[in-house]
């Protein structure tokens, strides 16, 4: 490349008396001031007629044709590679294979893959437009949390909450997405990519986070990178793949990185003077000035971050699912009990019977609970309502046949104690008689069967006979127990605490009358 000399600077400095040592001062060599002198002679052009023209036309003038080469090589129309570039799957090397062929039907000489890059870099510096190289048309989102905040002010007590921004740019367009967010759990990252969808109006195969733990849980120097599991399911639904950037290597999603002081100017300070009361309302005027910066025009580039998403990123984006996300939460390790339930949050779902034992994982939304086991769904449930205690969801395919899996009911009770003696079952009459619900007995009665699980049913019913001989309306478990303990069913005692009644009660003992002391004989 031809270096050109500053002919208009050199004519400038000479008309205000410089010496040529001086002129060197500014960076021109004496030699190339006598040339310019020189040339400038003899096209008669002095400075008072080279001040009215520019840097180009000057030197143009005095070195016409000066380091302008004709390539011999068929130059390429640079738009049309430019163009073709933002398609997905395209490169340069694609790009200079077809123009090779082209060349080579056509008879003409063809110029190398270097000289091709190093002729479309010139190009895109000529324009002042982004290369294509680097990103690729609805290819990528990048997403971050913004380091500066902003707050919401209480107008009432005048106290006041920080307020978080999500951040998200489509490198290509540099269309941006600001979202605000009371706190940075995981449910409210993921609630802000919903967000950020529904303003992009579509989805890209790629999503460039951070490695903040709400999205990624591992990422070694090598082997693969572990994400979070609700975050990996929310890049599913929209099938897109999660490759955050490198640790401490913030240059693997730049256009983030600088969309992020951005806000700070175009919605952090914009809005430094007003005072929000609430997170609707904040939102409402962050979206407004996004909209109006997203609007600006490029200083080196011409369009919008708005027009060139429209004419070129937002067809490429994939289209968003027809079912909504919902946001999920995951709990592990969950052990299947022996009646075929898994316990969430104080409820009962079924299971099948034959995971009974097994140790499952839990999806939980804000209406559903599924049930899994790797990878295998195993059932689902509706969710109890908030403030459900002790409810159950069960299944009927997910038990098998047999009283034993069948749902607790006073019926079923009444037949247990049927089976084992009629003083039993006078029992169990006796303590839903007690109870002014029929539920509230069954958990009682149930007790007082189980005995027959430590005792024999003869024993069992001997007890309830023994009980209901005393002065106890309703014998329980409690007063069941001691009998059995004590083996006074076995021995045919009697405990103090169950005395029988009076009519049945043998006497203790004789006393002698007035006759014996002091009687008609004496």
């Amino acid at each position: 490349m031809v270096r050109k000399i500053k002919a208009k600077l050199v004519l400038r400095l000479r008309a205000e008396g410089l010496s040529l040592r001086q002129i060197e001062a500014h960076g021109v060599s004496q030699h190339s001031v006598i040339k310019v002198e020189r040339a400038a002679a003899r096209e008669d052009l002095t400075w008072a007629i080279a001040a009215e023209m520019s840097d180009g036309e000057v030197y143009e003038r005095l070195f016409p044709d000066t380091g302008a080469r004709e390539s011999v090589y068929v130059q390429p129309d640079w738009t049309v590679v430019h163009k073709e570039l933002a398609r997905v799957g395209v490169t340069l090397k694609l790009l200079h294979a077809e123009y090779l062929d082209r060349c080579q039907n056509s008879g003409a000489a063809g110029m190398g893959y270097d000289r091709f890059c190093k002729n479309y870099a010139h190009f895109v510096r000529t324009l002042g437009v982004s290369s294509r190289v680097g990103h690729k048309a609805g290819q990528t989102i990048e997403v971050d949390w913004s380091g500066p905040t902003m707050q919401l002010i209480n107008p009432v007590t005048g106290e006041t909450a920080k307020v978080y921004l999500f951040v998200a740019c489509l490198p290509f367009s540099r269309y941006a997405f600001v979202e605000p967010a009371l706190d940075m759990r995981q449910d409210t990252w993921l609630e802000a990519h919903v967000s950020m969808f529904a303003w992009f109006g579509g989805s890209t195969p790629r999503i460039v986070p951070d490695n903040l733990k709400t999205g990624v849980l591992k990422h070694p120097r090598e082997g693969e990178v572990v994400l979070n599991d609700a975050y990996r399911e929310l890049a599913a639904h929209y099938s897109a793949a999660v490759i955050p950037g490198r640790p401490r290597k913030p240059k693997d999603k730049p256009s983030v990185e600088n969309t992020v002081w951005s806000t700070a100017t175009w919605v952090i300070a914009a809005l430094r003077n007003r005072q929000f009361a609430t997170l609707a309302e904040l939102r409402a005027a962050i979206y407004e000035q996004m909209a109006a910066f997203n609007r600006e025009p490029f200083q080196k580039r011409q369009g919008s971050r708005l027009s060139v998403f429209e004419a070129e990123e937002q067809p490429r984006l994939r289209p968003l699912p027809v079912v909504a996300y919902e946001i999920s939460r995951w709990s592990y390790g969950r052990r299947v009990g022996r009646d075929g339930h898994v316990v969430w949050e104080k409820n009962h779902y079924s299971v099948p019977y034959m995971h009974v034992g097994n140790v499952v994982d839990l999806r939980v939304t804000s209406s559903m609970l599924e049930v899994f086991l790797g990878g295998d769904r195993l059932s689902s449930h509706l969710l109890a309502p908030i403030g459900a205690v002790n409810e159950y969801r069960t299944h009927d395919s997910d038990l098998p046949d047999g009283p034993r899996y069948q749902q607790w009911d006073p019926g079923r009770v009444r037949g247990w104690a049927a089976r084992i003696g009629e003083h039993t079952t006078t029992v169990i009459d006796l303590v839903f008689e007690s109870v002014p619900i029929a539920e509230q007995g069954l958990n009682p009665a149930l007790a007082v069967l189980r005995l027959t699980q430590r005792y024999s049913n003869a024993r069992v019913e001997r007890a309830c006979e023994i009980a209901l001989a005393s002065r106890v309306r309703s014998p329980r478990y409690a007063h069941l127990r001691p009998i059995l303990e004590s083996r006074q069913d076995e021995l045919g005692s009697r405990s103090p605490r169950f005395a029988p009644s009076a009519e049945n009660t043998p006497p203790a003992g004789y006393v002698r009358g007035a006759d014996y002391y002091g009687g008609a004989g004496k």
